[in-house]
Formats: structure tokens, sequence, C-alpha cells
């Protein structure tokens, strides 16, 4: 049980605060202007977070579950792929994805699950 609710806790955190950092402190501004050019108001209700907190809950999962298959490498890979590739793809077709944040978005997507897999493949 130590081996497997540790992990995932850990890495929740980790990926919530990375979350966080990024989406409301490095591009908010960009996020905030981009909905409101669509003529929305950016979703940062309390309601809003914890469905943030689900997911970064459900991606620790899924890296936890790669990481008993593939390697290091592979599972950081596949894992960013599933976590935001695929979730930009969605979020850029409904028009509410602000492209510009991409060049600070993939690096620190990549890093986020670099270290989301080192702290499952520690604690496992």
């Amino acid at each position: 049980m130590k081996k497997t609710i540790l992990p995932i806790l850990v890495t929740t955190i980790w990926i919530s605060i990375s979350e966080f950092v990024r989406n409301q402190i490095l591009v908010n501004d960009i996020w905030v202007n981009h909905y409101k050019n669509l003529g929305l108001t950016f979703p940062s209700e309390p309601i809003n977070g914890a469905v943030w907190g689900l997911w970064s809950l459900c991606f620790a999962i899924a890296i936890f579950i790669f990481a008993k298959k593939f390697s290091m490498v592979e599972t950081t890979l596949f894992s960013w792929f599933i976590g935001f590739v695929l979730m930009w793809l969605v979020i850029g077709n409904l028009n509410v994805l602000p492209f510009r944040i991409l060049y600070l978005a993939v690096p620190l997507s990549l890093l986020e699950s670099f270290v989301a897999t080192f702290i499952i493949k520690k604690l496992s």
C-alpha cells in the first residue's frame, strides 16, 4: 500500500503545484485576456481548482501505471503526450487555448511529467 498510495499522493501534490504556478502565476494574464477576447470569463472558481486537483490525481495514477511497464524516458514522454498534447489539441480545437502560452507550457509540462515520473519511480 505504501508503494502505491504514497507515490501517487506525492506526485499529485507535485503536479498540482506545477499546474498552479504555471497557469495561475506565470501565464494567468494570457489566459484571462484570451478568454476576455472571446467574450468569456476565465474559469478560476474553487470548483475549477477542485477539478484540476482531480485531473492531477488521475494524471498521477496514469503515470504510476505507465511506470510499471515503461522506462523513465518512455513514461515521461508517453504521460506528457497523454496528459498535455491531447488536452492542447482539444482545447485548441475549441478555440480556448491561447497558443502563445505553449512557448512556456511545452518545456514546463515536459519538466512536470519528468519530475512526476521520477517521483513515481523513486517511491514505488
